[in-house]
């Protein structure tokens, strides 16, 4: 099988990515951090496994990439405009909606801290998933 560089991703690799990035200790993994190269290190190794092809350098830019344009078009939706979309949106709004926010808070000395706050956790789901 031919390498994947310089090659654009076909919609059977970018499945198989989401799949492997919807895994929930890869989302913990990512969230926050920054030096993420083990991380997509072992992305690669399991899209592999999958029969796909990348590096872990081609995985991180698809991922960044992905993330960049779901925020997007999120953000024109939730400014009014429906027109813009992606393919994959869903998919990554599932994946994405257990990521922290990080929100700034200014308190009585009028100095900012972060603070983050979870958003759309339905917790209820994840639990019951195992008891069927």
């Amino acid at each position: 099988m031919e390498s994947g560089a310089g090659k654009h991703w076909t919609e059977e690799e970018v499945k198989a990515l989401l799949s492997v990035w919807s895994e929930k200790n890869i989302r913990k993994q990512l969230h926050g951090t920054l030096r993420n190269k083990g991380i997509f290190i072992y992305i690669a190794k399991r899209l592999q496994e999958l029969g796909v092809c990348r590096d872990w350098k081609q995985c991180r830019a698809k991922y960044k990439n992905l993330k960049y344009e779901f925020r997007t078009v999120k953000y024109a939706h939730n400014s009014g405009d429906a027109t813009k979309t992606m393919k994959f949106f869903h998919d990554l709004d599932a994946i994405l909606q257990y990521e922290p926010v990080t929100q700034l808070t200014e308190d009585e000395n009028s100095r900012f801290s972060a603070t983050e706050r979870q958003l759309n956790i339905n917790t209820t789901t994840e639990n019951t998933e195992g008891k069927n």
